[in-house]
C-alpha cells in the first residue's frame, strides 16, 4: 500500500497541515441525520452504534437520495480534541466521504456524506465516463469539498477507484476535479484497493480462524483478498493487510454485469450466465486450489463488504428498513444465504424496487451482484459467511490514525 501523498482541497496539498492523507469506499447506513457523534466499535458483534454517519449511497434503502449527516459541534472546540481525519471514496456507483477523530483504539465519526452518482454508468460499452455522469459526479464532490473545508482535517486521503482507473477519460475528469473544486484525487491500483478493504474489515474476521477470504463487490471491479494466519496474526488491525497471501482484482462488478447482462428482467437462465461468467474470471486467482485445500482442513470463513451482502442480510432478517447495526457483523449460513437468494430470485423488478432494503436505485444491480457472490461461495465453499457493512473508508482511517500513532511513538522513542 502506498504511503499517503499530498492529497487535499483548495490546491493545498495535505502535507501542509503536517500530513498526507487517506479515504475509504465502503460507507454503510448508520445513524438518522441528527443523532450523536458516533464511535466505531470493535467488538465483531454487529451490535451498537455505527462506524458511519450516512446510509451509503446505493446500500440497502438509500432510495437513490444521498444521505448527508452534520455530527460535530462548533469547529474550534472540534479542534481543540485533537486532530480530524477525512476520507473520500469515488467508485463506480457512488461517492462516499468520511469524517472522523481517533478515539481510544478507534476513531469516532463527526460527520459524513454519500450519494448514488453512477459514474460509470455505460463504461463498459464506451470506454468512457458519460457527459452526464461526470455531471452527476461534480456536484456530489462539490458538497463533499465544502465540508472538508468546513472541518478542515489535519489528514485525508481522497480516492478514485474502478471508473476512472478504466475510462480513458478517467485522468481527464480528476484533472477537471481538481481544476474546477480544488480536491485532489488519488487513482489507487487495484491492490491498493483491495488492502485498504482488508485493513476496514479486519475486525470482523474470527478469532479462532485460521484465515479468511474477503471479497469486496463494487460497482465496476470486485476485489478478492485470501488472508491466511497460520504463521501468526498481526495484532495490528492497521497491519492486517500483511497477511495477505493472494489477491485478485475482478474486471467485474454490479454496474458492469448488470450492463452486460441486464439487471431488470433475471430469469435463473440469465443469473447462471452470469455467475459462470464471474467464475470464469476465478480461475486466474492465484492459489486457487490451494485456498480451497485450507478450506477444507482448516476453520476458514468468507467476509462480504458490499451492498450486495448487506441487501442480502436486510433481506434474511426481514428488516422493514435497513439497519446497519443489525447487519454489521451478522454470521449467514450456506443455507441462509441459499434461501434468501432463491427468495431475491423469485422477486419482480417492481418488488425489488417496493422493498425497503433495495430500492430503486439497487433494483437492477442487486442480482448481478448475488451473481458474483455466488461464484465466489460455489469456488470456496464455506459454512459461513461475515456481513460487513464497513470498508475502503475505514481503511483509510485506520491506516491514517495508525501511521500517525506509529510516528509519535518513534519520536518519543527517539528523545
Amino acid at each position: 500500500m502506498p504511503a499517503s501523498g499530498a492529497h487535499g482541497f483548495g490546491r493545498r496539498p495535505a502535507t501542509a497541515r503536517g500530513n498526507g492523507a487517506r479515504l475509504t469506499d465502503q460507507d454503510r447506513s448508520a445513524a438518522a441525520a441528527g443523532t450523536e457523534s458516533l464511535e466505531r466499535h470493535r467488538d465483531g458483534q454487529g451490535a451498537g452504534p455505527s462506524p458511519t454517519t450516512a446510509n451509503p449511497g446505493g446500500q440497502p434503502g438509500s432510495g437513490g437520495a444521498e444521505r448527508r449527516t452534520h455530527l460535530a459541534g462548533n469547529p474550534s472546540s472540534r479542534r481543540s480534541r485533537g486532530p480530524l481525519y477525512a476520507a473520500l471514496d469515488l467508485g463506480t456507483n457512488n461517492c462516499r466521504l468520511l469524517i472522523a477523530r481517533p478515539h481510544e483504539n478507534s476513531f469516532r465519526v463527526l460527520d459524513g456524506f454519500t450519494r448514488i452518482v453512477r459514474l460509470g454508468e455505460g463504461l463498459s460499452t464506451t470506454g468512457r465516463l458519460s457527459d452526464a455522469a461526470m455531471e452527476r459526479t461534480m456536484e456530489a464532490l462539490r458538497l463533499c469539498r465544502n465540508k472538508l473545508r468546513e472541518h478542515e482535517p489535519a489528514r485525508m486521503r481522497l480516492i478514485a477507484t474502478e471508473a476512472c482507473r478504466s475510462a480513458a477519460n478517467g485522468a481527464e475528469f480528476i484533472a477537471r476535479v481538481e481544476r474546477e473544486l480544488g480536491l485532489v484525487l488519488e487513482i489507487v491500483d487495484r491492490q491498493t484497493e483491495a488492502s485498504l478493504a482488508v485493513t476496514g474489515c479486519a475486525d470482523l474476521i474470527e478469532e479462532e480462524s485460521s484465515g479468511a477470504l474477503m471479497f469486496d463487490i463494487g460497482g465496476g471491479s470486485s476485489e478478492l483478498a485470501w488472508l491466511d494466519f497460520r504463521g501468526g496474526r498481526p495484532r495490528r488491525q492497521g497491519r492486517m493487510s500483511s497477511s495477505i497471501r493472494s489477491w485478485q482484482s475482478l474486471p467485474v462488478g454490479v454496474v458492469s454485469i448488470a450492463e452486460k447482462f441486464g439487471g431488470v428482467n433475471v430469469t435463473p437462465e440469465t443469473f447462471e450466465d452470469m455467475v459462470a461468467f464471474v467464475a470464469g474470471q476465478l480461475r486466474q486467482f492465484r492459489g486457487r486450489e490451494k485456498l480451497r485445500q485450507m478450506i477444507a482442513e482448516h476453520p476458514v470463513h468468507l467476509i462480504g463488504t458490499s451492498g450486495t451482502v448487506t441487501t442480502l442480510a436486510g433481506l434474511h432478517l426481514g428488516l422493514e428498513r435497513y439497519e446497519r447495526q443489525k447487519v454489521d457483523g451478522l454470521w449467514m449460513t450456506r443455507a441462509d444465504v441459499d434461501a434468501t437468494m432463491s427468495a431475491l430470485l423469485g422477486m419482480s423488478f417492481d418488488r425489488r424496487v417496493a422493498h425497503p432494503c433495495i430500492g430503486k436505485d439497487r433494483a437492477d444491480l442487486v442480482l448481478p451482484g448475488c451473481a458474483i457472490f455466488e461464484a465466489i461461495r460455489r469456488e470456496w465453499p464455506t459454512e459461513r459467511v461475515r456481513v460487513a457493512d464497513r470498508g475502503l473508508r475505514e481503511g483509510i482511517l485506520i491506516s491514517l490514525i495508525d501511521a500517525d500513532r506509529a510516528g509519535r511513538a518513534s519520536n518519543r522513542r527517539s528523545r
